[in-house]
């Protein structure tokens, strides 16, 4: 049985990679279009600058360190995909690599911002039916 390739709305990461910016808007979602459309902020911009330095050092044959960022609006392009990130979620780096999957989406949907609270018994004052629970 064949290996299913990659594609992204008909196209394959090669031909994503060697897509102008303006060809790879116009197949964008339209939240990811409207924000790269109105330009990358300043922190954007440095961002990108470190993307490029981590995929020249891995087409050079070494292992560059994960490229950590607090840019959690960040759309992922093509040229992302294989590098590790690092994005702040408010506390700290969640660490994650890219995935050809994930083009269109943004960085900050994977680092969540937010923890899984699991509430155990009441505590005691919580409410007056806790003044009876045994302690053991």
């Amino acid at each position: 049985m064949a290996k299913k390739t990659f594609t992204y709305r008909g196209h394959t990461l090669e031909e994503l990679r060697a897509m102008s910016m303006d060809e790879l808007v116009n197949i964008m979602p339209s939240r990811v279009r409207r924000s790269i459309k109105r330009g990358f902020t300043d922190m954007e911009k440095t961002l990108m600058t470190r993307i490029r330095n981590s995929r020249k050092a891995i087409d050079a044959g070494k292992k560059p360190k994960p490229v950590q960022t607090h840019c959690r609006n960040m759309p992922i392009l093509p040229e992302m995909v294989g590098l590790e990130f690092e994005v702040h979620n408010g506390k700290e780096f969640k660490k994650f690599e890219i995935l050809p999957e994930m083009i269109g989406q943004f960085l900050g949907e994977f680092s969540m911002t937010r923890a899984i609270i699991k509430h155990s018994a009441p505590g005691v004052g919580a409410t007056r039916s806790s003044l009876f629970i045994p302690i053991k």
